[in-house]
């Protein structure tokens, strides 16, 4: 699996071609195929313990999307509608809405639509460690508070954090 299909997908819905529930339901098969190969490496790989090719971490699922929307409401009607997604908490501004403790969405108002991030959940997070590991991957991270952000190849915006 490419994580240039993400990059493709916001492409595609940047340019008329995707709607966005068509995004975010290709963006949600893209996590789930992520962590079907995530749960095939892990058993493939307790086979090989101890080898030198460890990954920098072990996402255990996405944790969450971020979108730049238009309009808030206007987003926060249709996730209800056609996803079944409830507010969380936020306003007209920024606004989380959730199905259940396994995902959520974050919608933030902007001027033109846009993947704004993504983010994986990682067993037994913690700030620094992350910060340090990318760091020693080469990666230059971004820390805010409790959350770390980095680019992928492509230039889209990583998150990691606890698992929900």
């Amino acid at each position: 699996m490419n994580l240039n299909l993400a990059d493709k997908l916001v492409t595609d819905f940047e340019a008329g071609k995707l709607s966005r529930r068509q995004l975010v339901a290709r963006l949600m098969g893209l996590g789930a195929a992520l962590a079907s190969l995530e749960n095939f490496s892990h058993a493939q790989q307790s086979e090989t313990a101890g080898k030198a090719n460890e990954p920098t971490f072990r996402a255990t699922g996405l944790h969450h999307i971020a979108l730049d929307v238009t309009d808030i409401p206007r987003s926060r009607d249709f996730y209800e509608k056609h996803l079944g997604l409830r507010v969380t908490h936020g306003d007209d501004n920024a606004l989380f809405m959730g199905a259940d403790r396994n995902f959520f969405l974050t919608l933030f108002r902007a001027e033109k639509p846009a993947l704004d991030h993504y983010c994986y959940g990682i067993d037994n997070y913690d700030v620094a460690d992350a910060v340090v590991r990318l760091r020693q991957a080469g990666i230059n991270p971004r820390q805010e508070g409790g959350r770390v952000y980095f680019p992928d190849p492509d230039g889209l915006t990583v998150q990691i954090a606890g698992e929900r």
